[in-house]
Protein backbone atom coordinates (compact mmCIF):
# COMPACT_ATOMS: atom_id res chain seq x y z
CA UNK A 1 0.00 0.00 0.00
CA UNK A 2 1.56 3.36 -0.99
CA UNK A 3 2.22 5.82 1.79
CA UNK A 4 0.03 8.89 2.10
CA UNK A 5 1.92 12.18 2.09
CA UNK A 6 0.04 15.14 3.57
CA UNK A 7 0.81 18.77 4.26
CA UNK A 8 0.25 20.42 7.65
CA UNK A 9 -3.00 22.33 7.91
CA UNK A 10 -2.23 25.81 6.56
CA UNK A 11 -3.06 29.15 8.11
CA UNK A 12 -5.01 30.18 5.02
CA UNK A 13 -7.24 27.14 5.33
CA UNK A 14 -8.07 27.51 9.03
CA UNK A 15 -6.84 30.26 11.38
CA UNK A 16 -3.72 29.29 13.30
CA UNK A 17 -5.47 29.78 16.63
CA UNK A 18 -7.99 27.10 15.66
CA UNK A 19 -7.80 23.52 14.52
CA UNK A 20 -6.24 20.39 16.02
CA UNK A 21 -3.61 20.66 18.75
CA UNK A 22 -1.02 18.52 16.98
CA UNK A 23 2.55 19.28 15.97
CA UNK A 24 2.30 21.74 13.06
CA UNK A 25 -1.40 20.76 12.89
CA UNK A 26 -0.48 17.48 11.23
CA UNK A 27 -2.86 14.53 11.18
CA UNK A 28 -3.09 12.53 14.40
CA UNK A 29 -2.49 8.78 14.15
CA UNK A 30 -2.55 5.89 16.58
CA UNK A 31 0.36 3.98 15.05
CA UNK A 32 3.44 4.63 12.94
CA UNK A 33 2.29 2.31 10.18
CA UNK A 34 3.05 3.76 6.71
CA UNK A 35 4.86 6.75 8.24
CA UNK A 36 8.42 7.83 7.49
CA UNK A 37 8.64 10.07 10.56
CA UNK A 38 6.45 10.99 13.49
CA UNK A 39 6.23 13.47 16.33
CA UNK A 40 5.71 12.08 19.83
CA UNK A 41 5.30 13.70 23.24
CA UNK A 42 6.73 12.24 26.45
CA UNK A 43 5.30 14.41 29.25
CA UNK A 44 7.64 13.40 32.08
CA UNK A 45 9.16 15.72 34.69
CA UNK A 46 9.58 13.36 37.62
CA UNK A 47 13.27 13.11 36.74
CA UNK A 48 13.95 16.77 37.45
CA UNK A 49 16.01 17.73 40.48
CA UNK A 50 14.85 21.31 41.02
CA UNK A 51 12.12 23.07 39.00
CA UNK A 52 9.38 20.84 37.53
CA UNK A 53 7.08 21.76 34.66
CA UNK A 54 8.41 19.91 31.61
CA UNK A 55 5.40 17.58 31.72
CA UNK A 56 3.60 20.47 30.02
CA UNK A 57 6.30 20.83 27.35
CA UNK A 58 4.76 18.69 24.58
CA UNK A 59 1.42 20.48 24.80
CA UNK A 60 3.00 23.95 24.65
CA UNK A 61 5.39 23.05 21.83
CA UNK A 62 2.44 21.78 19.80
CA UNK A 63 0.51 24.98 20.49
CA UNK A 64 3.38 27.21 19.37
CA UNK A 65 4.09 25.02 16.33
CA UNK A 66 0.94 26.44 14.73
CA UNK A 67 3.17 29.37 13.74
CA UNK A 68 5.31 27.15 11.50
CA UNK A 69 4.91 26.71 7.76
CA UNK A 70 5.90 23.58 5.82
CA UNK A 71 8.73 24.98 3.68
CA UNK A 72 12.20 25.77 5.07
CA UNK A 73 13.21 29.06 3.48
CA UNK A 74 16.82 28.78 4.64
CA UNK A 75 17.64 25.35 3.24
CA UNK A 76 14.88 24.86 0.63
CA UNK A 77 13.88 21.69 2.49
CA UNK A 78 10.28 20.62 1.93
CA UNK A 79 9.94 17.58 4.20
CA UNK A 80 6.21 17.13 3.70
CA UNK A 81 6.74 16.74 -0.04
CA UNK A 82 8.98 13.73 0.57
CA UNK A 83 7.94 12.09 3.84
CA UNK A 84 4.73 10.77 5.36
CA UNK A 85 4.55 12.44 8.78
CA UNK A 86 1.96 12.48 11.56
CA UNK A 87 1.63 13.20 15.29
CA UNK A 88 1.28 10.07 17.43
CA UNK A 89 0.24 11.94 20.54
CA UNK A 90 1.77 11.39 23.98
CA UNK A 91 3.22 8.27 25.55
CA UNK A 92 0.86 7.21 28.40
CA UNK A 93 3.48 7.44 31.14
CA UNK A 94 2.87 6.74 34.84
CA UNK A 95 2.80 10.18 36.49
CA UNK A 96 3.49 8.68 39.94
CA UNK A 97 6.42 6.40 39.16
CA UNK A 98 9.40 7.41 37.03
CA UNK A 99 10.95 3.94 37.00
CA UNK A 100 7.66 2.38 35.91
CA UNK A 101 7.48 4.90 33.05
CA UNK A 102 10.80 3.81 31.56
CA UNK A 103 9.54 0.49 30.06
CA UNK A 104 6.31 2.20 28.97
CA UNK A 105 8.32 4.69 26.91
CA UNK A 106 10.65 1.99 25.58
CA UNK A 107 7.77 -0.21 24.41
CA UNK A 108 6.07 2.76 22.73
CA UNK A 109 9.24 3.41 20.71
CA UNK A 110 9.69 -0.30 19.98
CA UNK A 111 6.34 -0.12 18.19
CA UNK A 112 7.36 2.99 16.23
CA UNK A 113 10.65 1.47 15.12
CA UNK A 114 9.01 -1.76 13.97
CA UNK A 115 7.46 0.35 11.20
CA UNK A 116 10.84 1.85 10.19
CA UNK A 117 9.53 5.24 11.29
CA UNK A 118 11.90 7.89 12.64
CA UNK A 119 10.64 9.45 15.90
CA UNK A 120 11.05 13.13 16.75
CA UNK A 121 10.23 13.62 20.40
CA UNK A 122 8.97 16.49 22.51
CA UNK A 123 9.95 16.27 26.18
CA UNK A 124 9.64 16.07 29.01
CA UNK A 125 12.86 16.10 30.97
CA UNK A 126 16.05 14.50 29.70
CA UNK A 127 15.39 11.22 31.49
CA UNK A 128 13.29 10.24 28.46
CA UNK A 129 16.32 9.76 26.22
CA UNK A 130 17.35 6.61 28.12
CA UNK A 131 14.34 4.42 27.18
CA UNK A 132 14.41 5.86 23.64
CA UNK A 133 18.07 4.84 23.26
CA UNK A 134 17.22 1.41 24.64
CA UNK A 135 14.63 0.97 21.91
CA UNK A 136 16.99 2.31 19.24
CA UNK A 137 19.72 -0.16 20.21
CA UNK A 138 17.37 -3.07 19.49
CA UNK A 139 16.76 -1.66 16.02
CA UNK A 140 20.11 -0.14 15.08
CA UNK A 141 22.73 -1.21 17.62
CA UNK A 142 24.76 1.43 19.49
CA UNK A 143 24.18 4.87 17.97
CA UNK A 144 26.24 7.99 17.60
CA UNK A 145 24.96 11.10 19.34
CA UNK A 146 24.88 14.80 18.63
CA UNK A 147 24.01 16.09 22.10
CA UNK A 148 23.32 19.77 22.74
CA UNK A 149 23.12 20.67 26.42
CA UNK A 150 24.43 22.91 29.17
CA UNK A 151 25.11 19.78 31.23
CA UNK A 152 26.82 16.47 30.45
CA UNK A 153 24.09 14.44 32.24
CA UNK A 154 26.58 11.75 33.24
CA UNK A 155 25.98 11.70 37.00
CA UNK A 156 26.16 8.24 38.52
CA UNK A 157 23.29 8.96 40.92
CA UNK A 158 21.09 11.86 41.99
CA UNK A 159 19.86 11.62 45.58
CA UNK A 160 20.80 7.95 45.37
CA UNK A 161 18.71 7.34 42.24
CA UNK A 162 20.23 5.83 39.10
CA UNK A 163 17.43 7.11 36.83
CA UNK A 164 17.04 10.90 36.64
CA UNK A 165 17.48 13.71 34.14
CA UNK A 166 21.14 14.10 35.09
CA UNK A 167 22.11 10.43 34.63
CA UNK A 168 20.96 9.17 31.20
CA UNK A 169 24.28 9.24 29.37
CA UNK A 170 26.12 7.43 32.19
CA UNK A 171 23.50 4.67 31.91
CA UNK A 172 23.71 4.77 28.11
CA UNK A 173 27.45 4.08 28.24
CA UNK A 174 27.05 1.33 30.83
CA UNK A 175 24.34 -0.38 28.77
CA UNK A 176 26.21 -0.08 25.47
CA UNK A 177 23.50 2.10 23.92
CA UNK A 178 25.92 4.58 22.34
CA UNK A 179 29.17 4.36 20.39
CA UNK A 180 31.39 6.56 22.55
CA UNK A 181 33.75 7.45 19.73
CA UNK A 182 30.78 8.85 17.78
CA UNK A 183 29.35 11.05 20.52
CA UNK A 184 29.69 14.84 20.57
CA UNK A 185 28.37 17.05 23.37
CA UNK A 186 28.03 20.74 22.49
CA UNK A 187 27.35 23.75 24.72
CA UNK A 188 28.42 22.35 28.10
CA UNK A 189 29.16 25.10 30.59
CA UNK A 190 28.48 26.65 33.98
CA UNK A 191 29.45 25.36 37.39
CA UNK A 192 29.87 21.77 38.51
CA UNK A 193 30.84 19.60 41.43
CA UNK A 194 34.18 18.36 40.09
CA UNK A 195 36.31 18.33 36.93
CA UNK A 196 34.98 14.81 36.29
CA UNK A 197 31.65 16.35 35.25
CA UNK A 198 33.15 17.04 31.82
CA UNK A 199 36.21 14.76 31.99
CA UNK A 200 34.29 11.49 32.44
CA UNK A 201 32.58 11.76 29.03
CA UNK A 202 35.95 12.59 27.44
CA UNK A 203 37.34 9.41 28.97
CA UNK A 204 34.58 7.46 27.20
CA UNK A 205 35.67 8.86 23.84
CA UNK A 206 33.09 11.65 23.68
CA UNK A 207 34.08 14.94 22.12
CA UNK A 208 33.08 17.68 24.57
CA UNK A 209 32.69 21.15 23.06
CA UNK A 210 32.26 23.60 25.90
CA UNK A 211 30.23 26.74 25.33
CA UNK A 212 33.32 28.94 25.55
CA UNK A 213 34.56 27.33 22.33
CA UNK A 214 31.35 28.46 20.59
CA UNK A 215 31.09 32.08 21.65
CA UNK A 216 30.90 34.78 18.94
CA UNK A 217 31.22 32.54 15.89
CA UNK A 218 29.43 30.37 13.40
CA UNK A 219 29.30 26.67 14.27
CA UNK A 220 29.32 25.54 10.63
CA UNK A 221 33.07 24.71 10.76
CA UNK A 222 32.54 22.75 13.98
CA UNK A 223 29.76 20.74 12.38
CA UNK A 224 32.07 19.74 9.50
CA UNK A 225 34.27 18.12 12.15
CA UNK A 226 31.26 16.60 13.91
CA UNK A 227 30.01 15.00 10.70
CA UNK A 228 33.42 13.46 10.12
CA UNK A 229 33.43 12.02 13.64
CA UNK A 230 29.91 10.58 13.85
CA UNK A 231 29.39 9.40 10.26
CA UNK A 232 29.44 5.73 9.34
CA UNK A 233 26.47 4.58 11.36
CA UNK A 234 23.12 5.59 12.86
CA UNK A 235 23.04 8.95 14.64
CA UNK A 236 20.53 10.34 17.13
CA UNK A 237 20.11 14.06 17.90
CA UNK A 238 19.27 14.91 21.50
CA UNK A 239 18.76 18.61 22.18
CA UNK A 240 18.24 20.01 25.67
CA UNK A 241 16.82 23.50 25.32
CA UNK A 242 19.04 24.68 28.20
CA UNK A 243 21.97 24.30 25.82
CA UNK A 244 20.80 27.67 24.51
CA UNK A 245 21.27 30.88 26.44
CA UNK A 246 18.41 31.90 28.77
CA UNK A 247 18.08 35.14 26.80
CA UNK A 248 16.58 33.12 23.93
CA UNK A 249 15.24 30.11 25.86
CA UNK A 250 14.28 31.13 29.41
CA UNK A 251 11.57 28.50 29.76
CA UNK A 252 13.55 25.66 31.24
CA UNK A 253 14.10 24.22 34.69
CA UNK A 254 17.92 24.33 34.70
CA UNK A 255 19.08 27.51 32.92
CA UNK A 256 22.78 28.35 32.65
CA UNK A 257 24.11 31.76 31.53
CA UNK A 258 26.35 32.33 28.50
CA UNK A 259 24.96 29.58 26.32
CA UNK A 260 24.47 29.06 22.61
CA UNK A 261 22.39 31.41 20.48
CA UNK A 262 19.25 30.35 18.68
CA UNK A 263 21.03 30.57 15.33
CA UNK A 264 23.86 28.38 16.60
CA UNK A 265 21.28 25.78 17.64
CA UNK A 266 19.90 25.80 14.12
CA UNK A 267 23.42 25.57 12.67
CA UNK A 268 24.07 22.44 14.72
CA UNK A 269 20.96 20.69 13.44
CA UNK A 270 21.48 21.78 9.84
CA UNK A 271 25.04 20.56 10.15
CA UNK A 272 23.70 17.03 10.70
CA UNK A 273 22.35 16.81 7.13
CA UNK A 274 23.90 13.88 5.32
CA UNK A 275 24.22 11.74 8.44
CA UNK A 276 22.16 8.60 9.02
CA UNK A 277 19.74 10.30 11.40
CA UNK A 278 17.43 7.77 13.07
CA UNK A 279 15.54 10.17 15.32
CA UNK A 280 15.82 13.13 17.62
CA UNK A 281 14.38 14.84 20.64
CA UNK A 282 13.93 18.32 22.10
CA UNK A 283 13.68 18.23 25.88
CA UNK A 284 13.44 20.34 29.04
CA UNK A 285 10.99 23.00 27.83
CA UNK A 286 9.14 24.10 30.97
CA UNK A 287 6.08 26.27 30.17
CA UNK A 288 5.70 27.65 33.73
CA UNK A 289 8.98 29.54 33.10
CA UNK A 290 8.00 30.48 29.54
CA UNK A 291 5.17 33.01 29.87
CA UNK A 292 5.71 34.44 26.37
CA UNK A 293 5.78 31.03 24.70
CA UNK A 294 9.01 31.96 22.90
CA UNK A 295 10.98 29.01 24.29
CA UNK A 296 8.33 26.56 23.08
CA UNK A 297 8.20 28.33 19.71
CA UNK A 298 11.97 27.99 19.32
CA UNK A 299 11.70 24.33 20.35
CA UNK A 300 9.07 23.73 17.68
CA UNK A 301 11.33 25.35 15.10
CA UNK A 302 14.27 23.17 16.12
CA UNK A 303 12.14 20.03 15.84
CA UNK A 304 11.10 21.14 12.35
CA UNK A 305 14.79 21.57 11.49
CA UNK A 306 15.38 17.98 12.67
CA UNK A 307 12.63 16.81 10.34
CA UNK A 308 14.30 18.70 7.49
CA UNK A 309 17.64 16.88 7.92
CA UNK A 310 16.19 13.37 7.91
CA UNK A 311 17.37 11.14 5.07
CA UNK A 312 15.26 11.46 1.96
CA UNK A 313 14.40 15.15 2.34
CA UNK A 314 15.65 17.33 -0.57
CA UNK A 315 17.92 19.99 0.84
CA UNK A 316 20.24 22.81 -0.19
CA UNK A 317 23.24 23.11 2.13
Amino acid sequence: MPKTIVQPLGGNVLPRFAGPATMMRLPSKDTAQDLDACFVGVPIDQGTSNRPGTRFGPRQIRAESAHLRPYNMGTRAAPFDALAVADLGDVPINPYDLKASMPIVEQFYDAILRHDCKPLTMGGDHTIVLPILRALKKKHGPVGLVHVDAHADINDTMFGEKIAHGTPFRRAVEEGLVDGKRVVQIGLRGTGYAAEDFDWPRAQGFRVVQAEECWYKSLAPLMEEVRAQVKGGPVYITFDIDGLDPSVAPGTGTPEPAGLTGSQGIEIIRGCKGLEIVGGDLVEVSPPYDPSGNTALLAAGLLFEMLCVLPGVPYRN
